[in-house]
């Protein structure tokens, strides 16, 4: 399992457009190209409680390459994040890592 870690940072005071927007729009998308979120957060106390940090999990590299190449070609996508980008711009910069467990660090859940 790998997981993504994406972490956007958003223009002053628009966090909540763009929670609004993976709430309304975004996990449609996602539900329809097969990727799965594993959370979501939000900074309490830290140098910014502008930001949106979530990870994805994916079974490889070419699944990831797969189903988000197809979800940031889909021009129903676009079209509806542009519509919430309108008048304002919600997302300023964009981050992502990709990581794999260190299983035997990681503590057995049951």
């Amino acid at each position: 399992m790998i997981y993504e870690y994406r972490a956007y940072t958003c223009f002053p005071g628009r966090l909540p457009a763009l929670v609004d927007r993976f709430e309304n729009v975004t996990f449609a998308f996602w539900e329809t190209y097969g990727i799965r979120p594993a959370g979501f957060w939000t900074t309490e106390i830290g140098e910014s409680n502008q930001v949106l940090h979530y990870l994805l999990e994916w079974e490889s590299m070419a699944e990831r390459e797969q189903k988000w190449s197809a979800f940031q070609a889909d021009t129903a996508w676009n079209a509806a994040r542009a519509a919430t980008e309108t008048p304002d711009k919600i997302v300023a910069s964009i981050k992502n890592e990709f990581w794999r467990s260190v299983d035997r660090l990681n503590i057995p859940r049951g």
